[in-house]
């Protein structure tokens, strides 16, 4: 088994709602703790609010370094809140997509809406296109990827995704600890065929 020593940095996708279920919030803060005890720097999506200012808070109060990407668009404070740590303006959500890829090693879906969803199967795709062989973890608080993971699995019965590909594509744990050290030690599948570079994306 393969370890993945070099994620030092992780890219967090996740909400800027608080949902309603205190769970969310307490896997929340082990998911801070995790990486805090492994020493990583946070990427995500540069907001104060719901999920996104509960992580980013609890990084930079343990000492992590911290870096938002957010689009110009989203920066009013009414909108996403006050920016925290290390933040850069883009213009267009793309280009949040993309740097936030840029800037990271791996990366973790946390629960969350259509922005997390978006974020996740883009960067799964781009893993598909040949572009990276980054760890990409759901952490799966509640049950919550259940349907999409059935979701994929009705689009391998169908043959429209590769059986093996989605096999090793998605590292998937219930808690912060189990995911983070499983993408450690994960070897992401490789494309056979290189479809496009990150120059093109």
């Amino acid at each position: 088994m393969t370890t993945n020593n070099n994620i030092k940095a992780m890219c967090v996708f996740c909400g800027s709602k608080s949902p309603s279920n205190p769970i969310f919030s307490e896997e929340m803060k082990n998911l801070v703790s995790t990486l805090l005890s492994h020493n990583m720097t946070l990427v995500y999506g540069g907001g104060s609010v719901g999920m996104m200012g509960q992580l980013a808070h609890g990084m930079l109060e343990g000492g992590a370094k911290v870096k938002g990407v957010i689009p110009k668009p989203l920066a009013p404070k009414e909108v996403s809140g006050v920016m925290l740590g290390d933040f850069i303006y883009v213009p267009d959500m793309h280009s949040r997509k993309l740097k936030m890829y840029k800037d990271s090693d791996a990366f973790i879906a946390f629960p969350g809406g259509f922005g997390t969803y978006d974020e996740l199967l883009e960067i799964i795709t781009w893993a598909q296109l040949g572009i990276h062989a980054k760890p990409i973890g759901l952490l799966n608080v509640e049950g919550f990827f259940d349907p999409l993971i059935a979701q994929i699995q009705m689009a391998v019965k169908h043959g429209f995704i590769d059986e093996e590909f989605s096999k090793n594509v998605i590292v998937v744990a219930t808690t912060a600890k189990e995911l983070v050290d499983k993408m450690i030690h994960h070897s992401p599948p490789s494309s056979q065929i290189r479809w496009i570079s990150e120059d093109q994306l």
